[in-house]
């Protein structure tokens, strides 16, 4: 007998089955709040850092870099250890090893040692890595019909801790000081400690682990370790068209969204923006981004998955035409990266949906983990070459090169669809428009995986 399968809970009735929804959503909401908090605290100030401890803002930008591709890089190991042993070790896992990077990045800081810097902040990834997963663990349990407005609303919690980071950013620093610890690695020291007040959280209180709960009510079938591999999860992937466009609608989103915002501060500045205006565009932006999340997951379970993907792509496309115009229109700028977050968001939210609709339970979370290897590696390679872009030809030739990202994924959506409403087919087997049908067009489990009886609550 494996591991995880002495580990496993017994299978919930349906009668206790809504109290577990709402007690998972809970301690995965809280922990997003405690993981944004920290990762926006720690970023605030990171690019500061990393021009103090190397003299050069030449390699200033290579702090959050690393903590780009350190997220990409954790995602797939994050994903193997949920696989075997569930959610819960591995966010646990990642939140611990976010805090020991940041105590990593205050080490650096006092040392004046920059390549154990970029370590610290590659590790400090992993809290990010935990806060992208912890959507996924929201859907586990979820009814089809309501997966994406579980992931929306954890999404829509890392809003408060995103808002609140920067601004603690400055206190944190200055609590610092007496340990001889610079001003603008306090943040870190801080974001340390609410890592590991998650990790506490989630280890206390995420029980029973919902990806283990939802493999319990699993057929019998899907329970043997073969089956949960993540050769598996890559098999999963490759054999749907829908969880393909899933993992392409999630990662174009989040390179579009990653390549445009980070040079908009630099062609702000260029056009007379101050720091205040240019942080004023930027909180719009990341309101954008996650304040209106539920609203997309609503949409996503009402009008279907493909729906809302293609209203990510529109969005995008709106945004990047306002952006890559706005010239010295400093309002034009902010309505673009404005609505630039909720192309992201919509993208985020349906893709995710779709993603865990389109795999068997016992895949998800090793596709899961590779749709956030995608996305990070994408955004990380896409942001490294925004800066060439902008160097050699413009911010309106970033914005148009970003918006030919775009074609693909509006044309698989397009595609997508076209495919469903074959007339030789169905029109009952549409799992855009019931998203209680799998892929395949039979009914589908419930997000535990239980029988439909099971599902009723």
């Amino acid at each position: 007998m494996t591991a995880v399968e002495r580990a496993a809970p017994s299978p919930v009735d349906a009668a206790s089955l809504p109290a577990l929804r709402r007690r998972t959503s809970a301690v995965l909401i809280v922990s997003q709040i405690l993981g944004g908090l920290g990762v926006a605290t720690g970023i605030a100030l990171a690019t500061v850092l990393a021009r103090q401890v190397s003299g050069t803002e030449a390699l200033s930008g290579l702090a959050p870099t690393a903590t780009v591709a350190g997220t990409a890089v954790l995602s797939m190991p994050m994903a193997a250890l949920m696989t075997r042993r569930g959610r819960r070790p591995g966010l646990v896992l990642a939140y611990l090893l976010g805090a020991l990077g940041a105590g990593v990045v205050v080490a650096a800081a006092r040392a004046d040692d920059f390549p154990l810097l970029l370590c610290g902040m590659a590790a400090f990834g992993a809290a990010s890595s935990a806060n992208l997963q912890a959507r996924f663990a929201a859907a586990d349990l979820a009814e089809p019909h309501r997966r994406a407005r579980a992931i929306s609303n954890v999404v829509w919690a890392t809003t408060i801790g995103a808002v609140l980071g920067p601004n603690i950013a400055a206190p944190a620093g200055r609590s610092a000081a007496g340990l001889g610890i610079p001003a603008a690695a306090g943040p870190f020291l801080w974001a340390a400690g609410i890592f590991v007040v998650a990790a506490v959280l989630v280890a206390v209180l995420l029980r029973p682990d919902p990806l283990l709960t939802a493999r319990a009510l699993a057929p019998e079938e899907e329970r043997s370790p073969r089956a949960r591999s993540l050769r598996a999860g890559l098999t999963a992937v490759a054999a749907s068209p829908r969880a393909r466009l899933a993992l392409v609608t999630v990662a174009v989103s989040h390179t579009a969204m990653v390549s445009v915002m980070s040079m908009t501060p630099l062609d702000l500045a260029h056009h007379g923006a101050g720091i205040d205006l240019i942080g004023l565009v930027i909180s719009g932006h990341i309101a954008g981004m996650y304040a209106f999340a539920p609203l997309m997951g609503r949409l996503a379970d009402r009008v279907g998955r493909l729906s809302v993907a293609g209203l990510a792509a529109g969005l995008l496309a709106v945004a990047l035409f306002l952006a890559g115009t706005a010239g010295d229109s400093h309002g034009q700028t902010a309505a673009g990266l404005f609505v630039l977050g909720l192309g992201w968001s919509a993208g985020l939210v349906s893709g995710s949906a779709l993603l865990t609709d389109s795999v068997p339970p016992s895949a998800r979370a090793a596709a899961q983990g590779l749709s956030d290897l995608a996305m990070n590696t994408s955004a990380g390679v896409g942001g490294a070459i925004a800066g060439l872009v902008v160097a050699q030809a413009s911010y309106a030739w970033l914005n148009a090169s970003a918006a030919i990202l775009l074609l693909p994924p509006a044309a698989l959506v397009l595609f997508t669809r076209g495919a469903l409403r074959d007339p030789d087919r169905n029109p009952d087997e549409n799992p855009d428009e019931n998203p209680d049908r799998n892929a395949d067009g039979g009914t589908s489990r419930t997000a535990a995986g239980s029988p439909p009886d099971t599902r009723q609550s």
